[in-house]
């Protein structure tokens, strides 16, 4: 299967190993295989760029080691233009008709 990359570099994803237990429910709950167990006690971020920031890991997280501003970037582009949001491209981040992303300025959302 090919691994699917977003945007180099921009994802919002940041694990505090200080806090992580090692449960590895974010292993489990993330659809793109970003962590691995780094040890026993830790999970490490494999692939930040494959993080589409849904949120999963953190929402799950019982001990708050992972932080995202999930609903931004790629994911909320991908689930905006299904909505019906922006132009056919998935670049939208809005589901407003008329606000489109341009290759000068950045969505408001990212």
């Amino acid at each position: 299967m090919i691994q699917l990359k977003y945007l180099k570099d921009v994802a919002t994803l940041n694990l505090d190993e200080e806090k992580c237990i090692g449960c590895g429910t974010c292993i489990a709950v993330c659809p793109h295989a970003v962590f691995s167990m780094n040890g026993d006690k830790c999970v490490r971020i494999t692939d930040h760029d494959a993080c589409m920031e849904c949120g999963a890991c953190a929402l799950n997280c019982p001990t708050d080691a992972l932080t995202v501003n999930a609903g931004v970037g790629c994911a909320a582009a991908v689930i905006n233009s299904l909505l019906g949001g922006g132009s056919s491209t998935g670049c939208s981040c809005s589901i407003e008709p008329n606000e489109t992303c341009s290759s000068n300025k950045r969505p408001t959302c990212c």
